[in-house]
């Protein structure tokens, strides 16, 4: 097997992996703070 195939293969586990994936993409920390600032104005 070469370097360049293995390489491939672990990309495309890497995006697989990500496949179906849910859930928010941002820190509910931050999300938290920017709720609460929107309802207080």
């Amino acid at each position: 097997m070469s370097v360049k195939s293995l390489l491939f293969g672990v990309a495309v586990m890497l995006l697989l992996a990500g496949c179906g994936q849910k859930g928010p993409l941002y820190l509910p920390d931050d999300a938290a703070n920017a709720n609460a600032a929107e309802q207080e104005g």
